[in-house]
């Protein structure tokens, strides 16, 4: 049976970024590419490089984890709604010209970090008028800022670790100070990570005062804000969140890391962490965890998607919540997706749910009045 083209939604799906993140990405984008039905999707890839180029064409994930980007045609969204779609950017005799080259249904943003995750990207395509997947800009720039988050998690009366944030501007300019604050949050260990940023990128977990000035200065290098807390020796627990206004949580899975912490190396490189699904929790627990993971979501007014991570102190048996990550990993081994699969939802269906709720909060979005309206 053929399929007519014209039924298919067509499908952006951004990948790389200007981000630390950008190499988790080529392999998350990867995933889901490879779930996208053909017979249900044109599926059009477009890439980000390291320096913020929007690239697209044939294959052009591959070619961007090769570097070998010089065949791909440079591209663009235009934040004006009345010309919708991706364009080309073409050089003439007479100057850069733009070409439409296709309408979008929705774009699929498979970015992590800064530039794809924070709420930048959702704020183009909100101007652009565009159904997209995941969070909008408020949910995505308080998720990714964990300092931001933190404050709104204590407002809701949802436990965090404790914590301070402190600026590259102070370290650079009176380390001793920055240590001290520090140092006032807890006693050593001390955990130090960029606030906007994910996959265990620039975290340090400090001993010591030499420790935490070289954490201090790591962190520093990917944010100018920095996230200084507490260190718990505590279980890693995370639960996925799915849906808009009605979010439902996972089952919850536990972390079994492979190094200290849940690293990037643990995650990405030697791949050797566990995951413990469901994890192995009371009844109770589980169910708390769910009902945090969903209160979390809708504090910060988050949609589509996001993996709620938690700590659980080993000693006290108290429950923290870590972070909401709003656009979380989807490589193979990638919690998220094997969370829902475990609760019954496999990868193929869950990317099209996805999809789904991301026409539905477009539709939401377009019930707003954009014009004043005089009352009698």
């Amino acid at each position: 049976m053929t399929t007519n083209p014209s039924t298919r939604l067509k499908i952006a799906v951004l990948f790389g970024g200007r981000s630390g993140e950008h190499e988790v990405s080529l392999v998350s984008a990867q995933s889901v590419l490879s779930v996208l039905d053909p017979a249900k999707y044109e599926v059009l890839q477009v890439g980000i490089t390291h320096e913020g180029a929007w690239l697209t064409g044939d294959n052009v994930r591959d070619l961007l984890e090769k570097g070998e980007t010089k065949g791909l045609i440079p591209c663009t969204l235009l934040p004006d709604p009345s010309k919708p779609g991706l364009y080309a950017l073409r050089i003439t005799d007479h100057g850069t010209v733009l070409e439409k080259l296709t309408d979008i249904d929705v774009i699929f943003p498979v970015l992590h970090g800064t530039c794809g995750e924070d709420g930048t990207l959702q704020g183009l395509l909100e101007m652009a008028d565009l159904a997209y997947v995941g969070a909008g800009v408020t949910g995505s720039a308080v998720g990714m800022d964990k300092g931001v988050f933190k404050d709104v998690m204590r407002t809701n009366g949802i436990p965090t670790v404790e914590s301070v944030i402190v600026l590259r501007n102070e370290i650079e300019k009176d380390m001793e100070s920055v240590i001290r604050k520090a140092e006032a949050v807890a006693a050593y260990p001390l955990f130090v990570k960029p606030a906007n940023l994910g996959s265990s990128v620039g975290i340090t977990k400090c001993r010591s005062r030499a420790d935490l000035a070289e954490g201090l200065l790591e962190a520093a290098s990917y944010d100018r804000r920095v996230l200084v807390e507490r260190g718990v020796n505590a279980r890693e627990i995370e639960a996925s969140v799915l849906g808009n206004d009605e979010p439902q949580a996972s089952v919850p899975g536990e972390v079994l890391p492979s190094r200290e912490f849940y690293s990037y190396e643990s995650k990405y490189i030697d791949g050797t962490s566990c995951l413990l699904i469901p994890a192995p929790l009371p009844t109770e627990t589980a169910e708390k965890i769910r009902q945090m993971a969903v209160s979390a979501y809708k504090a910060i007014d988050c949609a589509g998607m996001a993996r709620v991570d938690f700590f659980i102190d080993k000693v006290t048996e108290e429950i923290f919540l870590n972070e909401v990550n709003t656009i979380p990993g989807f490589t193979s081994i990638s919690m998220y997706p094997k969370l829902w699969e475990a609760t019954g939802l496999p990868y193929a269906k869950l990317v099209d749910r996805l999809i789904e709720l991301a026409l539905e909060r477009k539709a939401e979005r377009d019930r707003t009045e954009r014009r004043f309206r005089r009352t009698a």
